[in-house]
């Protein structure tokens, strides 16, 4: 995976990508970026997990590392510390 400054990378182009917590769990997959304090800049994710496809707000500064290749994005926190939404 890239380095933390890897995720300034635009976050509009990880749609699809995979989500894995700090021990390597995935969480799920990113439906939408999110915006907030800018509109045109992402601050956080929409990842949609699990069998009962909840969403959970991924932070845009949670994320360590993002592997284009792989189309895996690699987080700095649990998945238990991550809200859930919607």
């Amino acid at each position: 995976m890239s380095s933390a400054a890897a995720a300034v990378v635009d976050l509009e182009s990880t749609t699809g990508y995979l989500v894995a917590d700090a021990r390597g769990r995935v969480i799920g997959k990113v439906e939408a970026p999110m915006y907030g304090t800018s509109p045109d800049v992402p601050d956080a994710l929409a990842v949609r997990s699990g069998f009962l496809r909840r969403r959970r707000l991924v932070p845009a500064d949670a994320i360590s590392a993002i592997d284009g290749r792989s189309g895996v994005i690699g987080l700095r926190l649990v998945r238990e510390s991550i809200r859930s939404f919607g």
